[in-house]
Formats: C-alpha cells, structure tokens, sequence
C-alpha cells in the first residue's frame, strides 16, 4: 500500500504564510499602533520578504482588516450563536457572555487592537469605520439582543437597551485596555473586576425576587 504524497517543505511553507503573516502584523500592530506599524517589519517577522507579503495583501489597511477578521470575527460569531440558542436563564447566559468574552478576547494580545482603534481611528477614517462596521456595531447588537431576551423572558426590568448596552461594554472595554496600560490606580486581578462587574449589572436589571 503506497503511502500518501507529502507535501514538499516549499509548498507547505507557502501554505501557511497568511497565517504565519496574520500573527506578526498582530504582534506588531499591538506593539507599534496602526501609523508605526511598517510593512517591511512585518514581513521580516514572519521570516518573508515584502513582496511575499504583497501577494496576500495588498496594503496595510486590508492586512489590518484580516488581523481582525481573522481574530475578532469568529469569537463575535460564537458569542451571537450562543445568545439566539441559549436554554438557560438569562443572568447565565450574561456571565458566560462575560466570562467567554474575557478568555477569547479580553485576556489575549487580541485586546490591544481595541486600544489602537480608541488611540489612532481619528487619524484613520477609513479603518475606523471599517471596525465600527464589522466589530462595534456587531457586539452592540450582541449585547442588546442579551438584554431584549431577558426583558422579553421577564428576567431582566425593562431598561432603555439602547443605552444599558453602553453602559454594560464600557467597564469591559477598559479592563481590556486596562492590560495595555501601567497607570492603574488601584491593583485589582481580571477575575476580581469581573465578578464584581456581572454582580453589580445583574442586580441593575433583574427582575422579581432573584434580583
């Protein structure tokens, strides 16, 4: 019985570049911020030559929107699958919301891109509404779906959705920036911030007597 051809070392090389590419423009984009982060550091990087890099990507506005695409999209995927087929009460679903959202994204090198955006978006219209498009304006619609399903369920109060999804992101947004930063005030871990976040927001809105 013949075994299977394998590939050749080239080939399988080649195959793994956008990836191998994706990882050191995430890495340096964190690092450097969007305007320093150059084209030719991030091919060297990823151990490629600039040219290389040009046949996946043609600038580094589209080589960003695929480090996001790449790192961001999938887990908001995940999270809005999780809100339209969840069983459970609703208080659950919002602490495993959290508690997913932290170790998928919030606790990982992924953070530090809602720190570029918050830092650079003014110098770059372009990429700013290409991440209010496909990132911001998905979690709100995540976050605020959440929210409907507990008022609809008679879990949650009735709230305004619209402005309780900005107050809900908001302390999560800077615990994640909060990892980028050394001018913390007061030393607390992600675990304790977070468990405090969900008890204070849950007794904020539930509904009856397991408020």
């Amino acid at each position: 019985m013949k075994c299977p051809l394998k590939k050749p070392r080239w080939e399988r090389r080649k195959d793994a570049r956008p990836q191998e590419l994706l990882a050191a423009a995430l890495d340096l984009f964190v690092e450097r911020g969007y305007a320093a982060t150059r084209l030719d550091d991030v091919a060297a990087r990823a151990g490629v030559s600039k040219g290389t890099l040009y046949l996946y990507f043609e600038n580094k506005e589209e080589l960003f929107k695929a480090v996001v695409r790449e790192n961001l999209i999938p887990a908001l995927g995940e999270a809005e699958g999780m809100v339209g087929n969840y069983e459970g009460a609703s208080k659950d679903l919002f602490r495993d919301i959290v508690m997913g959202w932290w170790e998928r994204l919030g606790s990982t090198r992924v953070s530090g891109i809602s720190k570029l955006m918050i830092a650079e978006s003014n110098n770059f219209p372009e990429v700013a509404q290409f991440y209010r498009d496909e990132v911001i304006s998905r979690a709100d619609a995540m976050v605020a779906s959440l929210l409907e399903r507990g008022i609809r369920r008679g879990e949650f109060r009735p709230v305004d959705v619209r402005q309780a999804t900005s107050v809900l992101c908001a302390p999560m947004m800077m615990l994640m920036l909060s990892q980028h930063a050394n001018c913390q005030v007061h030393a607390v871990t992600p675990a304790e911030y977070l468990e405090s976040f969900i008890d204070l927001f849950l007794h904020g809105v539930l509904a009856g007597p397991d408020k």
